[in-house]
């Protein structure tokens, strides 16, 4: 048997030895994990005696992490937006910068009267962005599609634990394809895969080795996506378009918006005061 503290030197000690970033917190987040005890909780604990079942639960996840696994697969989630949703291998795992394209749908979703807003979130994983939007503003009613079935198994999860159900639509296919036509959309929003091929190999390796490469890989200059989904959204959306984009493309995808017929397009930086967001509004 071994104290918790032991067992965290020890656990944060592999974790360096691997090369992982924070691994003193990140050995607290897996034995909180394993015995279901805040951060706080454990220091509390410091001196509780670890048994044998408990120090073999802690094994797999930690080795798990050593070999570079994302840490929210293996605790099998990640806040985003101050909700919790599910996540594991084949769905990209949310991130504090997306947050700003949620603050900014929810500018474009104020509803007229008692009227639905309608909002289409394009590739949406596991739901973070449409359900963030829907579940802070009642008058939504969303459309969410994406072409990875694994994804909308995760997104499925999330729409029932938010209790979102009946307000909230899941749609297999290709960008907008699957919404159909006669359904009228408001807003349409995305965060679609945007790094350039040729950077996926040097990316860190708990993203390029183990989040889906279709939800990373924006092809040759990262804007496949763009010109087809800009296009597709404005001649739909009845409001706003609004998508992430990645360092240095704002003044690109600003360019396909204009092209697109959106007014108004300008480009929102998120809170480390990178460019982040373009939005344009359909005149």
């Amino acid at each position: 048997m071994l104290p918790i503290v032991d067992v965290l030197k020890r656990t944060e000690g592999f974790l360096r030895q691997r090369g992982i970033p924070s691994p003193r917190l990140e050995a607290e987040l897996l034995l909180g994990h394993i015995l279901e005890l805040e951060r706080l909780e454990l220091y509390l604990n410091f001196d509780k005696p670890l048994g044998d079942a408990e120090l073999a639960r802690l094994r797999e996840p930690v080795r798990r992490r050593g070999a570079g696994e994302p840490m929210a697969y293996i605790l099998g989630g990640r806040e985003f937006y101050s909700l919790d949703f599910a996540v594991g291998p084949g769905v990209l795992i949310p991130r504090p910068d997306t947050e700003t394209l949620v603050e900014e749908a929810l500018s474009c979703c104020q509803p007229e009267g008692d009227a639905p807003v309608y909002v289409a979130d394009v590739g949406t994983g596991s739901g973070c962005v449409g359900i963030a939007i829907a579940k802070n503003q009642p008058a939504v009613r969303l459309f969410a599609t994406d072409t990875s079935a694994a994804a909308l198994g995760y997104a499925r999860s999330n729409v029932a634990a938010h209790g979102l159900g009946e307000r909230v639509a899941l749609l297999e296919g290709p960008l907008l394809a699957p919404i159909p036509s006669a359904r009228p959309v408001d807003v349409v929003v995305s965060n679609p895969p945007y790094i350039p091929s040729a950077e996926i190999p040097g990316l860190m390796v708990d993203v390029r080795d183990y989040e889906p490469r279709e939800a990373l890989d924006g092809g040759a200059d990262g804007l496949d996506i763009y010109r087809a989904l800009i296009p597709a959204a404005a001649a739909r959306a009845r409001r706003a378009v609004l998508v992430e984009i990645g360092c240095g493309q704002g003044e690109a995808v600003s360019a396909l918006f204009r092209e697109a017929g959106l007014a108004e397009v300008r480009v929102v930086q998120d809170l480390g005061g990178r460019d982040r967001v373009v939005r344009g509004i359909r005149p």
